[in-house]
């Protein structure tokens, strides 16, 4: 029974990875069908979504923007002189790698001051959820307590010496001869056989 739930445990457990895996791999599209563009309210967008390490972020604009990953006083001054990385390829995919906030502009002269800005709060991958379904596993191993029906079958071995009431029953066979002991042998086999009863009840 121990192997089955530890199958059962280890097929729930798998079920529970199968199910978190997609959220690894999102992939948003900065302001979805607006792209990367004017006019496009980024702090709503970004406050719609839940980024996790894993994600990536996908510009999509014209030639006539860029992307710059700058540092959050550059942000803040929409500057993009001093940017972590600048990106013109129209079509534009950052893996967020890890927790944190990143800051984006549009280095076109006057864009990021019209608004073409956006800053993402990255949070921990949610790969440290499955670790406690997987801890939860132990328990269900530990159920190998069950052999407590060792003890229920201690019992029964134990209470043969409870048939030790026949040596009284002995006392008699000395005054009645042989019928007398053949009267013991039947009450040791009842007794046997009411221990046996015992024994199978308390392993059903």
């Amino acid at each position: 029974m121990a192997g089955v739930h530890g199958l059962a445990a280890a097929g729930l457990v798998v079920l529970l990875l199968a199910a978190v895996a997609p959220a690894f791999a999102v992939d948003y599209t900065v302001g979805d069908t607006s792209g990367w563009s004017s006019g496009v309210d980024y702090d709503t967008w970004a406050k719609s979504k839940t980024f996790s390490v894993g994600d990536s972020l996908v510009f999509q604009y014209s030639m006539m923007h860029t992307v710059a990953e700058v540092s959050s006083a550059d942000y803040s001054a929409c500057s993009a002189s001093n940017s972590i990385q600048s990106y013109s390829d129209q079509n534009t995919k950052i893996a967020l790698t890890k927790p944190g906030t990143r800051y984006f502009i549009c280095g076109t002269s006057g864009h990021c001051s019209g608004g073409m800005k956006l800053a993402v709060t990255v949070s921990a991958a949610a790969a440290t959820t499955p670790t406690p379904a997987a801890s939860s596993s132990p328990p269900s191993t530990a159920t190998p307590a069950t052999p407590s029906s060792d003890p229920g079958m201690d019992t029964p071995s134990s209470t043969p010496d409870a048939t030790t009431t026949p040596p009284t029953t002995t006392t008699t066979t000395k005054s009645t001869g042989s019928t007398g002991g053949a009267s013991g042998s039947e009450a040791r086999s009842v007794m046997g056989l009411l221990v046996g009863a015992v024994g199978l009840a308390m392993m059903g």
